[in-house]
């Protein structure tokens, strides 16, 4: 089992979603999480937005890794997002992301967090898997990335 199966439930895996901005992107995901974990739709959408201030985490290859620290949050959490039509974000490569995991982890989970975006880079950085992940149906979704071995 990869670190990230425990991080997503079916209801956190977004297939096709049309997002016009980070800003949209984020309130979206925050207000996902108010819905599955009881998070403060504030609290998240702060916590994303803080960090890509301190500059855009954007991967390249059509991927992003928005992740914040949580106050409230017991254990990490997590969303996928397959966005369509990508979404612009100052990717280091210039291009728009398809494949965006949004990562919350408690505010002093160090180690873990570390492990888990080091696990999130592997999957997603693999050509292969960003490839079944832009071509599975939306009810794949979930199957393909719980089941993704490192």
């Amino acid at each position: 089992m990869n670190l990230i199966a425990p991080l997503l439930s079916p209801d956190s895996v977004v297939a096709d979603r049309s997002i016009s901005s980070k800003k949209k992107l984020f309130e979206h995901a925050a207000g996902l999480f108010e819905n599955i974990k009881g998070l403060k739709q504030q609290e998240v959408f702060d916590s994303l937005f803080e960090r890509e201030r301190l500059g855009s985490t954007a991967l390249g290859f059509g991927v992003a890794i928005p992740h914040g620290r949580i106050k409230s949050l017991s254990e990490a959490a997590g969303a996928f997002y397959r966005l369509k039509p990508p979404l612009e974000f100052e990717s280091p490569d210039a291009l728009p992301i398809n494949l965006c995991f949004i990562l919350l982890v408690p505010q002093h989970a160090n180690e873990l967090h570390l492990q888990i975006l080091g696990e999130l880079a592997q999957m997603l950085g693999d050509s292969g898997m960003r490839e079944r992940l832009l071509s599975a149906a939306p009810a794949e979704l979930y199957e393909v990335l719980t089941t993704w071995t490192p």
